[in-house]
């Protein structure tokens, strides 16, 4: 499957106060997580606000899942955007189908290593762009950029896309991530410039 076009007016693309890189710049925060076996030391877990037990999925589960690819750009709260990024992964609606998600969830946050989160409404995590990702214009994710596999939201800002995602909590209560406890925007709206608190 295939999701996502070109839009010739690129300036309509660019959200406000953002320029136009090539490369692909690495920000985080903590360290870079390394893999000896992924069989053995990557799973993702799907929790909370869901009917019945947890659910975990080994690594080689995730790749049972329907497999896709996706065009979009990415809007970084630092001021750069890349223009016409492929991903391939799994489309967040695949992940969850067959999970019962309580109509009580109204937000999602998402686990990543070394405890870092970030949260958004549910609405947001369920859209149709929405992508847990293992590659990047064709080539697997490295390290500095999530691998084995991160969240892609192109809609929000990219610290809302968690690299390194280890689980998925549903729930009711809209509790702030690690940057949005230290300032950041608990949306990230790159068209309405939603990067701080008090934006």
């Amino acid at each position: 499957m295939y999701f996502g076009k070109k839009v010739e007016n690129k300036n309509e693309r660019i959200p406000p106060n953002q320029h136009v890189t090539t490369s692909f710049p690495v920000l985080h925060h903590g360290n870079v997580p390394y893999y000896r076996n992924l069989h053995e030391e990557w799973s993702l877990t799907l929790f909370g606000l869901i009917e019945g037990e947890e659910k975990v999925l080994s690594y080689d589960d995730f790749y049972k899942l329907p497999q896709a690819n996706s065009l979009n750009d990415i809007h970084c709260v630092t001021g750069w955007s890349k223009l016409d990024n492929t991903w391939n992964g799994v489309f967040v609606k695949d992940l969850v189908r067959g999970i019962q998600i309580k109509p009580e969830a109204k937000f999602v946050i998402l686990h990543a290593e070394e405890g870092w989160t970030t949260n958004l409404p549910i609405e947001d995590f369920l859209k149709e762009t929405s992508m847990l990702a293992h590659s990047h214009n064709d080539k697997p994710l490295t390290p500095e950029h999530g691998y084995p596999v991160r969240m892609v939201i192109p809609h929000l800002y990219f610290w809302k896309s968690a690299k390194w995602i280890r689980a998925i909590e549903f729930t009711d209560k809209n509790k702030p991530g690690f940057w949005e406890r230290n300032g950041y925007h608990m949306f990230g709206d790159p068209f309405k410039e939603q990067r701080f608190s008090w934006d």
